[in-house]
């Protein structure tokens, strides 16, 4: 679809008045992360980065794609939450790996999907992650192969998966899926793992209703069960120095050469962000630095209706009519133009409306007959101060449609005639004018 563009310059300078000021994504704070990012989670707009593209082992927040994968056969209807998951020799013995966290796994006892689904989501149990990925593919290999091909759908960019659970394969017991190295690791950038965490979240929002529990019991056995405690301790009621109020997931991360990592994400006045913090040095570090980046986000950031409802740029609010009983139309937003912005910054966005070229003919008009509420185009911001707003995608610019505020009807035969007419003279006087005007140049 082509489309045309109505310069960004006209629309700065017949919009909006404003006052030129630094559009900062980074803060004046130290953070002691080697790579770290926080997203406004509804637009995907940076709001602070750090070495973000660095490319990171990042340990059991890998999960979180195997999680998007669980989540999207639910939905798809191939498992479903009652179903009873095998359990593989392979998957009986890592269970008892006590170095890895697991939940003991039996093979004479049945589990459900969502049984072991919660061990993922909440205690970040291995051996549950590679069941529930055999019981999806076939087979932990073609699990990896369609985490990497989601990767790719979702535009991750910087990643690889070598295995669903974010272990070095190394820890594998010598199972580690065909195709990748006996000491690979999973590996993203603080971008990627940001992407990542972002489409989980808006493509399957019901993840926080389980990441977001403290602890919970798993039955392991008719006559054993496991106290499984979140390992994000930012949970109310888990390790009381980080409590932090709005967090409600999503998922942390460990191994030798990952160190401690993290993906947050928290809500508070309408507004959610997603941090990752990326190479800290201990556990306590990872929910230390995400709270400071929240805290970022929450202090220096708001949600502001920048254009009304029903808002089109003076000047460029009426389009000609073809055909029609009407010769125009006047046209308008069908909603606001709400995003996050920095405290104080709002005026510092104008406004740019782009026309669809599939509705319009050569010469920019639009065709009666039309209803009222016809599609012609959209309405976006665009930031105007220094620098340039980032997102985790291009095309994230906050965006409305803008269509047709009234219906024209088609012009009868006769009214199209006296139109022609009306025109053909018109253009035999202007000719003549013309010529007149030139004899006495």
């Amino acid at each position: 679809m082509f489309k045309k563009p109505l310069s960004i310059m006209l629309m700065i300078v017949m919009v909006l008045t404003f006052v030129i000021q630094p559009m900062k994504t980074s803060a004046a704070f130290d953070l002691q992360a080697e790579s770290a990012i926080l997203v406004d989670a509804n637009t995907g707009k940076i709001l602070y980065q750090k070495n973000l593209d660095a490319i990171l082992p990042t340990a059991s927040m890998t999960k979180m794609m195997s999680e998007y994968l669980i989540l999207e056969a639910i939905n798809e209807g191939t498992i479903s939450w009652s179903q009873e998951v095998p359990i593989s020799d392979y998957v009986r013995n890592l269970s008892l790996y006590t170095a890895l966290s697991n939940v003991p796994l039996r093979q004479d006892h049945s589990y459900t999907v969502e049984q072991l689904y919660q061990s993922v989501a909440i205690y970040s149990a291995n051996a549950s992650t590679i069941a529930l990925a055999e019981l999806i593919a076939g087979s932990e290999t073609e699990f990896v192969r369609m985490m990497n091909e989601k990767g790719a759908e979702l535009g991750l960019e910087d990643y690889e998966f070598v295995n669903s659970t974010g272990l070095n394969n190394s820890d594998l017991l010598g199972n580690h899926p065909d195709g990748t190295g006996e000491n690979a690791e999973n590996m993203m950038s603080a971008r990627a793992t940001a992407k990542l965490a972002y489409h989980l979240i808006n493509d399957y929002p019901e993840v926080l209703e389980t990441a977001s529990i403290p602890t919970l019991t798993f039955e392991a056995g008719p006559d054993e069960r496991i106290e499984m405690r979140n390992w994000n301790w930012m949970l109310p009621g888990i390790e009381a120095q980080h409590d932090y109020e709005g967090i409600d997931g999503l998922k942390t991360g460990y191994t030798s050469a990952a160190g401690n990592a993290f993906t947050g994400t928290a809500e508070r006045n309408g507004m959610r962000f997603i941090s990752v913090v990326m190479r800290t040095g201990t556990r306590d570090d990872r929910f230390n630095e995400t709270a400071k980046l929240m805290d970022h986000g929450f202090n220096n950031f708001s949600s502001a209706e920048i254009v009304e409802s029903g808002y089109a740029p003076d000047g460029l609010n009426i389009l000609p009519v073809a055909a029609g009983k009407e010769r125009e139309v006047t046209i308008s937003s069908v909603e606001p133009l709400t995003t996050v912005i920095r405290n104080g910054e709002e005026d510092l966005y104008a406004t740019e409306l782009v026309l669809d070229d599939n509705v319009l003919n050569e010469d920019g008009e639009i065709v009666a007959p039309f209803e009222a509420g016809e599609e012609v185009g959209s309405l976006s911001l665009v930031y105007t101060g220094d620098g340039e707003e980032e997102f985790l995608y291009p095309t994230q610019r906050a965006e409305v449609l803008v269509v047709t505020d009234s219906a024209v009807e088609k012009a009868g035969w006769f009214s199209m005639t006296m139109r022609a007419i009306g025109g053909f003279f018109s253009g035999i006087w202007s000719s003549v004018a013309d010529m007149v005007k030139g004899w006495f140049s």
